[in-house]
């Protein structure tokens, strides 16, 4: 499958086979693909909880819970639990020389003396500030649209939920104070259809993005529109006209009482 048409597919499905359960070398993928993205020096703060629910023990499962659509998570094969180290920062003097070491950092003469003297000191002298919401984050994201684009590509669905608790969700699975939970993901075999409804809604692309400066919206070009729906990246905007009658059926078929969203 072609990336822009995985990109295209990789929209949210909510509704997975709670019967066929998901081979853990397909996680694996999905861990690896995150595990080599790019994290500022090389810090790597992203980890994951993996939570199987024909393994885990009780406990485990009623320790990851969402206030929103909380069926997504009792009926999913697999749910990864995202968290941030921010003890990574501790080790950053670390990374940066397996960077050096790895020639991925800096040229000429002195590039050590340089990392020593001055790179290194002046990330040590912000590590505190490191550690607190920002870039961290950021990074942490690329892992896990990475990890969420192999799942897609192996044929998996999969959802993003917030835990509403996540120092409880922390708690419950005894990471450390160190750790920020960041999202629950559910990961299965989709029981709805690869469209799910259409292309979700989306904010006008001049809106959102701009050239040069604020006041200028970034020209976008028809001819590339056509060619990224003929790729099947952009596809028919949502509801289908046979929407409302698959998610009747999925109601029925999955046993989910009331309208889904608690």
């Amino acid at each position: 499958m072609e990336l822009r048409e995985v990109i295209g597919r990789r929209r949210s499905v909510r509704f997975l086979l709670p019967h066929k359960p998901v081979e853990p070398e397909k996680i694996q993928r999905m861990l690896e693909a995150a595990r080599i993205a790019s994290h500022w020096g090389n810090v790597q703060s992203l980890r994951a909880v993996v939570v199987f629910r024909d393994s885990a023990p009780q406990e485990t499962l009623d320790a990851i819970t969402a206030p929103i659509a909380g069926f997504q998570i009792r009926l999913a094969p697999v749910v990864i639990v995202w968290y941030l180290e921010a003890a990574a920062v501790d080790e950053q003097g670390d990374r940066l020389r397996e960077l050096l070491e790895a020639g991925a950092l800096g040229f000429g003469e002195g590039k050590r003396e340089a990392l020593e003297q001055k790179l290194i000191p002046f990330f040590s002298g912000i590590k505190e500030q490191l550690k607190q919401p920002g870039i961290s984050e950021v990074d942490c994201g690329q892992g896990i649209a990475q990890a969420t684009l192999m799942a897609f590509e192996q044929g998996l669905g999969t959802c993003f939920l917030g835990s509403g608790n996540s120092d409880k969700v922390r708690q419950n699975l005894g990471l450390p104070d160190s750790c920020r939970v960041l999202l629950l993901q559910t990961v299965g075999y989709p029981a709805e259809s690869p469209e799910a409804g259409g292309q979700r809604p989306r904010q006008p692309f001049e809106r959102l993005f701009q050239m040069n400066s604020y006041d200028t919206p970034f020209p976008r070009s028809s001819a590339v529109v056509e060619e990224l729906k003929a790729d099947g990246m952009i596809q028919e905007p949502a509801p289908l006209p046979w929407r409302e009658a698959e998610l009747e059926y999925l109601k029925n078929a999955l046993g989910i009482k009331g309208h889904g969203l608690i």
